[in-house]
């Protein structure tokens, strides 16, 4: 009977010590967050604009472009997209006018 009560009073002690090691950090991070909500909200902005003008846009947005006359660049490969395959596709890239794409030094895809 002692042997199962040590066993158990061990299993017990583990378990705490791994909620305290693998809990605590979630714990700061949310009376962190709590206590900065307006930090929080300057994020999440700061978020929503960065995906508009990188990463790879939603399908409202790329049509918004398109009917803008705007044009897709792939800021990896310096090469922007009138239309085609790749428009609005590729992981990093943001949507911006000929003019400015030229101006930043992009070049017109071979084949669209």
């Amino acid at each position: 009977m002692s042997i199962l009560w040590t066993q158990a009073v061990r299993l017990r002690i583990g378990l705490c010590l791994l909620t305290a090691l693998f809990c605590e950090p979630a714990v700061v991070a949310a009376s962190q967050t709590t206590s900065s909500n307006s930090q929080a909200a300057a994020a999440s902005d700061t978020a929503k604009n960065t995906k508009a003008q990188s990463g790879t846009p939603s399908a409202s947005d790329i049509a918004a472009a398109k009917a803008s006359g705007k044009v897709w660049v792939n800021l990896d490969s310096g090469v922007y997209h009138q239309g085609g395959r790749w428009y609005g596709k590729t992981k990093n890239g943001k949507f911006m006018t000929v003019d400015e794409a030229k101006k930043a030094g992009y070049k017109a895809a071979k084949r669209d």
